[in-house]
């Protein structure tokens, strides 16, 4: 549900929203959502000194019910 409502919200902001893509894995600390989107739209997700990540971490974090859950903008040119 999560990655449904973060590929959602990703895909609202970016120029390329097919190629929106959200992963989730879980490890011992909680469950990991990796984003990663088409390079062109990287500083579109991650905003201004990084307040538009900073805000989908808080909106993931408020729908994650009390778990733990990371969300990773991976950067897909590294």
């Amino acid at each position: 549900m999560l990655d449904a409502a973060l590929t959602h919200l990703v895909k609202g902001i970016v120029d390329h929203p097919d190629d929106v893509k959200v992963v989730a894995r879980s490890n011992s600390r909680g469950e990991v959502l990796e984003v990663r989107v088409n390079p062109e739209d990287l500083g579109r997700v991650i905003g201004r000194a990084g307040r538009t990540a900073k805000s989908i971490r808080t909106v993931v974090n408020a729908l994650a019910d009390g778990r733990n859950v990371r969300v990773d903008v991976v950067d897909t040119d590294a």
